[in-house]
């Protein structure tokens, strides 16, 4: 289909295309790589009379560490988050998942604050940056402020930004001696979206699990902390039994799964299980490592 009919501006700067923002409100979206919102434009699923275009500012496209941080500007691409040295060494969850985000087109067009902003249930980084306690920088008209991954994601494509916010950064602690991640997803075989995907990050001292985050995007309306699962996790052996014991508490607060063409809410839970499992278990792979 072809989109409705719609202006376009190419954003100079930040500040243009907040105060764009500002001056046409929820008429208004912000461009970058296009991938999502493109799609939806031609099925008319939204019908925004402007497109501001950001995907030309340079100065949101960096990853550098910032003291026990790494910060990542929001137009890194997926390619620039996977193949990251730092990343991969100090915040792998996010190159991980940024690794198996669709295909490589998509990859070196897509870019993570676009993929953040959007926030599709299915997407890939949600789980990272909630297992991560990654914290997500917005700008607007008043300034800057941080809101933890924990409170960004409100419901499906919902989050915390205002309309005339733009996401710039996300800042993500570094690592902790001792401790592992990982990212793994059973993907939809033709977009590569996660039917269901699990982040596990776990720290391990003299044998026993003494911190654990996990999280999960696919299974619910919302990416998710999975709290029953990190305080079985804690506590004990680090040891294959141990972990596949709390993976099957997996999903048990989840009232409402996703339930589609794709896989149904039983299935979805039962690969929450799957995944949880084989995520602790690389995780206390890596700790050890």
């Amino acid at each position: 289909m072809i989109p409705a009919p719609f202006d376009y501006v190419q954003a100079r700067s930040l500040e243009e295309a907040i105060s764009l923002l500002q001056r046409h409100g929820e008429e208004a979206k912000l461009l970058a790589g296009g991938h999502s919102l493109i799609p939806m434009m031609k099925l008319r699923l939204v019908r925004p009379s402007l497109l501001v275009d950001i995907g030309g500012l340079e100065e949101l496209r960096y990853i550098r560490e910032e003291g026990e941080e790494v910060a990542i500007g929001a137009l890194a691409l997926h390619s620039d988050v996977a193949r990251s040295p730092l990343l991969r060494e100090k915040a792998p969850l996010l190159a991980q998942a940024a690794s198996v985000i669709g295909d490589v087109q998509v990859r070196n067009r897509g870019t993570i604050g676009g993929s953040l902003a959007h926030a599709d249930p299915a997407a890939d980084y949600p789980a990272a940056v909630l297992a991560s306690e990654a914290t997500l920088v917005a700008q607007g008209p008043v300034g800057r402020r941080a809101i933890p991954a924990r409170e960004y994601f409100l419901g499906p494509f919902t989050t915390a930004l205002e309309p005339e916010e733009v996401l710039v950064e996300v800042r993500v602690p570094a690592l902790a001696p001792g401790t592992g991640a990982a990212y793994l997803k059973f993907p939809h075989p033709a977009s590569g979206f996660a039917v269901v995907g699990c982040a596990a990050l776990v720290t391990v001292r003299g044998g026993e699990v003494t911190g654990a985050r996990v999280a999960f995007t696919g299974v619910a309306g919302s990416p998710f902390r999975d709290d029953g699962v990190e305080g079985a996790v804690v506590g004990r052996p680090a040891e294959a039994e141990a972990m596949a014991e709390a993976a099957a508490l997996a999903a048990q607060a989840v009232d409402y799964p996703l339930s589609d063409v794709f896989a149904s809410g039983r299935y979805r839970v039962h690969l929450a299980k799957v995944f949880a499992r084989r995520a602790l278990a690389e995780a206390v792979a890596a700790a050890a490592s």
